[in-house]
């Protein structure tokens, strides 16, 4: 991975794991520079991990050859006017906000040309993260490279054909996280309810989810039906529990809930 100077522009969470990440790898703290002026104790955290975090933004992205931009998404046309008129002709911009079309990035930053787009996930923050990625034909292949080994420090990476596709890879990789955790969170108050303790409850759930997880990726030659139908004998108990889900149409209620997720995004690009 090019050493160049990275300046994230934000320093949440997100932004964090992939510092993190890049500097567990072996990048150098000293070329990466983190602005984010609503958090003193996280630029503390940053400068002891010898990055440079006492630079305006436009300060930061003067000196940048990558520009990571990793503010709120309502946010991002009022951070962007700080540094508008700064020549991005040389610089490769790579946004990890949710609902910034590249057009719209294009119009807060009229000189960039290489522009990549990211949607990373929160299991991000544990380095098991999945992020969608789209640029337009005209970026440079080096950057859409840079991009990717970015991400990579924080997981795996998928890149989309067409812009609209990343926000279905929103759908089934940002917010699904949260579907999981929904299910998960359900089958704890149903245990509790049967008598065991919340603690007992979260553990029993949360083992079953991670070794079910590690049958999936241990056994990519088996479909997800396969390895559902192993588990399920006929006239038992996991499939009187799967006929509540069938009578319950939960394969519906799944895919009704991603297109809604899909939708929203639309809206958001449309909004910001």
């Amino acid at each position: 991975m090019n050493q160049k100077t990275i300046a994230f522009i934000g320093a949440g969470n997100m932004a964090f794991a992939i510092i993190a990440g890049l500097v567990k790898s072996g990048y150098p703290a000293a070329n990466i520079i983190a602005c984010n002026k609503s958090n003193q104790a996280r630029c503390e955290q940053l400068r002891q991990m010898g990055l440079q975090v006492d630079l305006t933004n436009r300060e930061a992205v003067e000196r940048a050859d990558v520009v990571i931009l990793a503010v709120k998404p309502q946010m991002m046309a009022e951070v962007c006017a700080e540094f508008a008129e700064v020549d991005f002709a040389d610089k490769w911009v790579i946004s990890v906000a949710a609902g910034i079309a590249v057009a719209r990035l294009e119009q807060l930053l009229p000189s960039a040309r290489n522009i990549v787009r990211t949607m990373p996930n929160t299991p991000s923050l544990i380095g098991e993260g999945m992020s969608g990625l789209f640029a337009k034909k005209i970026v440079e292949p080096t950057a859409c490279r840079f991009a990717e080994q970015l991400l990579s420090a924080v997981g795996q990476c998928y890149w989309v054909e067409t812009e609209s596709q990343l926000n279905q890879i929103i759908a089934i990789t940002g917010s699904s996280p949260a579907y999981f955790f929904k299910f998960m969170e359900a089958m704890q108050q149903s245990a509790v309810k049967m008598g065991f303790s919340e603690q007992d409850a979260r553990v029993l759930v949360q083992s079953v989810a991670i070794g079910a997880a590690k049958m999936v990726a241990a056994n990519p030659e088996l479909s997800l039906a396969t390895l559902r139908e192993n588990v399920t004998s006929k006239g038992g108990t996991t499939a009187q529990a799967l006929a509540v889900f069938e009578q319950h149409r939960l394969d519906q209620t799944v895919d009704e809930a991603m297109n809604a997720a899909i939708k929203r995004a639309e809206e958001m690009e449309k909004s910001l």
